[in-house]
């Protein structure tokens, strides 16, 4: 059993990497880290409630991620362009995440409030995602299944308009509005502790009708920096806005353990994404949501009545 000073718990070593393993495994597939999951899964199972939790989620996704992007990259599926327009917004989102955790969300009642919030939105955006038809009937079928061998290659690129290819599949975006939306998500994702891939992975599918397999390595690299620089602001700028004695500085030996089972997981998952249906993901992810989403709200209109 090893002790985690922060968080407040004894646990068995091999505890949190398998944890983190099966949940990379499953999530990686949809371009996201499964950092969602994860603190439901330290909230409720292992009772680490205090704002210390949100930092510590964000350290499964910086110690796990870069296993998922190293495969991605490796494969020449990964649109640099992309991850760059989402690590631009989400980084200043995750200061804002920040004072709103401490100031606002510091209450366990309210927090689980936020967090069914924020899942029933991953869930309405992901439901969406699986109503919008894509941008060509081609598209769609190409993209159900990826074709062997694919790479993504930027054709045209702008502050206007950013056109790529993933194989023989073409896909566009406009930056500008992606990069405003992406700050208000990582706003969300910073008091969630999940640097905001998750919610902006349907929003991509839904709102700008963007290929799963084109954007999930460009999701999960954004991700990455955004976690990256909200683990370091809840380390040392979140003591001085909460005092020295709050518990919001992540507990970093539990987020190492927790990221090298996703490191694992997400590899893992990288590889089979190809060989998985778009469809089959988007479920998986569906009903995962509003289980989790339904829980909290009972768990909260307990603790508030």
């Amino acid at each position: 059993m090893l002790h985690f000073p922060v968080a407040g718990l004894d646990l068995p070593l091999w505890l949190p990497p398998l944890v983190t393993f099966a949940i990379g495994l499953v999530c990686v597939a949809a371009g996201v880290s499964g950092a969602f999951l994860l603190l439901p899964f330290q909230v409720s199972v292992l009772g680490f409630t205090a704002p210390a939790v949100t930092p510590t989620n964000l350290l499964y996704n910086v110690f796990g991620i870069p296993g998922g992007i190293a495969r991605y990259c490796r494969e020449g599926r990964l649109d640099w362009t992309l991850a760059a327009v989402l690590a631009t917004g989400l980084v200043p989102g995750a200061f804002l995440g920040l004072l709103l955790r401490v100031f606002l969300l510091a209450d366990l009642a309210r927090f689980k409030l936020f967090m069914a919030a924020v899942l029933l939105l991953l869930a309405s955006r992901l439901l969406d995602a699986m109503r919008a038809r894509p941008a060509s009937p081609a598209a769609g079928q190409a993209y159900d299944r990826m074709p062997q061998g694919a790479r993504v290659v930027t054709v045209r690129r702008s502050w206007r308009r950013v056109e790529a290819r993933l194989g023989p599949v073409a896909y566009a975006y406009a930056p500008l509005p992606l990069l405003a939306l992406t700050m208000a998500v990582g706003t969300i994702g910073g008091a969630y502790g999940i640097g905001g891939g998750a919610i902006m992975a349907p929003i991509l599918m839904a709102v700008f009708r963007l290929p799963v397999h084109a954007t999930a390595g460009a999701n999960l690299t954004g991700t990455f920096v955004a976690s990256l620089a909200g683990a370091l602001l809840y380390a040392f700028v979140g003591p001085l806005l909460a005092g020295p004695n709050a518990a919001v500085r992540p507990d970093w030996l539990l987020g190492l353990l927790f990221g090298i089972g996703g490191a694992a997981g997400m590899y893992a998952g990288a590889a089979l994404q190809r060989r998985i249906p778009q469809r089959l993901i988007k479920r998986v992810l569906l009903v995962l949501l509003l289980l989790l989403s339904a829980k909290y709200v009972i768990e909260a209109a307990a603790r508030l009545s």
